[in-house]
């Protein structure tokens, strides 16, 4: 698997919002705001490698649109990031936010480190160097600019982050809501973890419980069944496997970086994941069929393929070998715009990474919202609800003369947890928004998902520059 260059992330981009700004009405200059970044910082700073001499790194942080504040957006560690690269990943959390009702500006950072084959010290170091240096700039802070996990980074990186951030500002009273995706022992959320993979599976099972849209694909409107090939068996791709295998798919292939397995019969996303982390790769992996290229398991047979690796995985070249029947973007841009031209002109439903990676972003936002209040969101209702709970069942036992058993009764009264409400408010979020754009699409007659996506986000975000007015 290999990325596609920071340039050609932001020209895929510039092409889809383009294509669905010719939807609109607005003024050239107001598009023009919404397109491109309001900023980007570009860093040089010095750490020590392990070896105790000063290597000079360079980093970024793009902030795109400053409509809503704080602006958000995760920090990646990849010796491929650059400039282009963060300025489209910024762009397209601004329209992730707009689309999935969060208010935040998008953001993107990153450092050029290969962070697989760094030392957990030096990480350490560059995390904290990170933000010291983010901080002097103002480019950090609850109410400016929070980070998140991305590709190379995650809960353990986050935590540096908080901690650095709160030596350097001590009387910040908001100080974890500096940052999400922190470990829960540091006022992280659960199901923060898991929530862009699981936010993957919530946006398919919607999109694929459309009988109408189904029947015009040939499929049955129903999960149970489905073949799924995953590509790519990180965070997202892992949680989003399981997520789907949990609703009665069948997971009958996983691609990774060094090759793919293959079985009609089924793979166990934990068992491959295991092998994974005791080997390396997925080479070696029990399997019917193996393949030593990763892009050649996206041509297999199934319902529905879930690119969640890197960006421009579907391209020109393999377009037209695709057999799923659903492209799930999973993963930031892995369909190049020539690609999806061909996907759509074959009758494949696409379900754009605006839209459907966007659970990530939104169980940020609750973790966000937990830091600004101080407390829990069970804390304030979980022995109110019990005893409701409580109340209703006695009068339903005295009614009706029947006495539950003691386990079935105490699951009932017990009260929901944090976890509870996080997945049941990400599950109406991914709901809402796919019906937001599926409307949007056949009223309005666009050529696609995508381009509806692009169009319901743009108008939102163009509304609140109107509103701050900014523009007559």
């Amino acid at each position: 698997m290999t990325a596609a260059s920071g340039g050609d992330l932001f020209q895929d981009f510039l092409a889809y919002f383009d294509a669905a700004a010719a939807y609109t009405d607005y003024p050239t200059g107001l598009l023009d705001q919404v397109k491109y970044c309001n900023s980007v910082y570009r860093m040089n700073f010095p750490v020590h490698d392990d070896e105790g001499n000063v290597v000079v790194l360079e980093a970024y942080r793009a902030q795109h649109s400053h409509h809503r504040l704080p602006t958000k957006g995760g920090i990646r560690y990849s010796t491929a990031v650059n400039q282009e690269e963060v300025m489209g990943l910024a762009a397209l959390m601004t329209f992730k936010c707009a689309i999935v009702d969060v208010p935040f500006g998008g953001a993107k950072g990153g450092v050029c480190i290969d962070a697989r084959s760094s030392s957990p010290a030096f990480l350490e170091r560059v995390t904290r160097r990170l933000t010291a240096e983010l901080d002097k700039k103002n480019l950090i802070g609850p109410a400016v600019d929070v980070p998140a996990p991305d590709y190379g980074t995650g809960e353990r990186e986050m935590a540096w982050i908080a901690d650095t951030f709160t030596a350097l500002n001590p009387n910040e009273l908001d100080q974890w809501a500096c940052v999400t995706g922190k470990p829960l022992t540091i006022h992280g959320i659960p199901g923060r973890r898991e929530a862009t993979g699981l936010g993957v599976a919530l946006g398919i099972e919607r999109a694929i419980s459309d009988r109408k849209e189904m029947e015009a694909l040939g499929l049955s409107g129903a999960l149970d069944g489905a073949r799924v090939i995953v590509q790519g068996l990180g965070n997202v791709g892992y949680h989003g496997a399981l997520a789907l295998r949990e609703r009665g798919a069948l997971i009958v292939g996983i691609a990774e970086f060094d090759g793919g397995v293959y079985d009609a019969s089924g793979l166990d996303p934990e068992a491959v994941k295991q092998h994974l982390q005791e080997t390396g790769g997925i080479s070696g992996f029990a399997a019917a069929r193996t393949f030593e290229r990763s892009a050649d398991v996206l041509e297999e047979e199934c319902e529905i393929l879930v690119p969640a690796a890197l960006e421009h995985q579907i391209t020109e070249a393999n377009a037209g070998r695709i057999q799923a029947r659903i492209v799930a973007e999973a993963a930031n841009g892995p369909t190049t715009p020539e690609a999806n031209a061909i996907l759509r002109e074959r009758g494949i439903l696409v379900l754009p990474d605006l839209y459907l990676n966007a659970g990530g972003v939104t169980v940020s936002y609750f973790e966000w919202l937990k830091n600004i209040a101080h407390h829990s969101f069970e804390r304030l209702v979980r022995r109110n609800e019990a005893d409701r709970t409580e109340q209703i069942l006695t009068a339903v036992e005295a009614l009706s003369g029947k006495k539950l058993d003691a386990s079935t009764r105490a699951a009932m009264v017990a009260g929901p947890d944090e976890v509870d409400f996080v997945r049941h408010a990400l599950a109406d979020t991914m709901v809402e928004a796919y019906d937001r754009i599926h409307e949007t699409w056949r009223t309005r007659e666009m050529p696609d998902l995508r381009t509806a996506s692009y169009q319901v986000s743009i108008d939102l975000v163009a509304k609140s520059y109107l509103q701050l007015g900014i523009f007559p």
